[in-house]
């Protein structure tokens, strides 16, 4: 509301509220006119591929984030209802609750029904799993095969060879829905690089003892501590809880006379239990 003195640049005087308000308002005007210009500029430069787009056809997202357990199950119904030929399945972590393989019967004996084949793998910890044991045998009559081995990636199912889901989070409630071509097609090339590697579940248990009497479990377990592994991660790599884990553990260490966790490092690498394969 003041102004300078244009006789003497030391005072300030008075202007009147009407002109105060034009010398604000003045630069925000401009300001709005070049962004009117601007963004008629760019509508006529976009404009000519906009047209294009309209014309094209929808295109499929490549790689969809599913976030949240009913988001992730709602686009599994929906991959499942539309499935007509294959369904291939990684499944880690030894045996399912029998929450979780109830849901599975139910998904997957519809999918036989209508005559789509199901290929899972599950870790070799299943074989003593009663409630998959139940399931498989429920289901097998159809055309599921069910193979298992020692080590698995992460879950993985995989839909008519086009649609593909994996986690994206450790816990499991973000998931990725994947439909780019190359990327399903190279999910299966690993999946039947595991298949052919795998054991069908009802053929003899993988595991052969070693001559000294240390299982083929043990044996694996002599693998990862060697290499620095802890008892969890030992545990999760082979799809078996970590009191089980430990009391393999503790008998490895009995059968190598091991008093300490340091010593048995030790004794597994003077053994030579690991030299000879299982």
């Amino acid at each position: 509301m003041l102004h300078p003195d244009p006789d003497d640049p030391h005072w300030l005087r008075p202007v009147p509220p009407s002109v105060a308000l034009a010398q604000r308002l003045h630069p925000i005007e401009r300001e709005i006119l070049d962004r009117r210009r601007l963004s008629i500029e760019l509508t006529d430069t976009f404009e000519p591929f906009m047209a294009v787009s309209a014309q094209a056809p929808a295109s499929t997202h490549a790689i969809t984030v599913l976030e949240g357990f009913d988001r992730i199950n709602a686009a599994l119904n929906l991959a499942t209802a539309e499935c007509h030929t294959e369904m291939l399945t990684i499944q880690p972590g030894g045996g399912r609750s029998a929450d979780v393989l109830t849901e599975a019967l139910e998904r997957d004996r519809l999918l036989v029904d209508r005559g789509v084949s199901i290929r899972t793998l599950y870790q070799h910890t299943v074989r003593y799993s009663q409630g998959t044991l139940a399931y498989v045998e429920r289901i097998s009559a159809g055309k599921a095969q069910i193979r298992t081995l020692e080590e698995l990636i992460e879950r993985l199912i995989v839909f008519d060879r086009t649609v593909a889901f994996i986690p994206a989070s450790d816990d499991r409630r973000v998931a990725l829905e994947l439909r780019h071509p190359g990327l399903v097609e190279y999910l299966i090339k690993v999946f039947e690089q595991l298949w052919q590697r795998a054991v069908p579940l009802m053929d003899d248990a993988p595991y052969q003892p070693t001559p000294d009497g240390i299982s083929g479990v043990q044996r694996s377990i002599a693998k990862l501590l060697i290499e620095g592994h802890v008892d969890e991660a030992i545990a999760r790599r082979l799809g078996m809880n970590v009191r089980t884990c430990r009391a393999h553990i503790a008998k490895l260490a009995a059968a190598l006379g091991s008093g300490s966790r340091a010593q048995l490092g030790y004794l597994i690498a003077q053994s030579g239990i690991l030299n000879s394969d299982a």
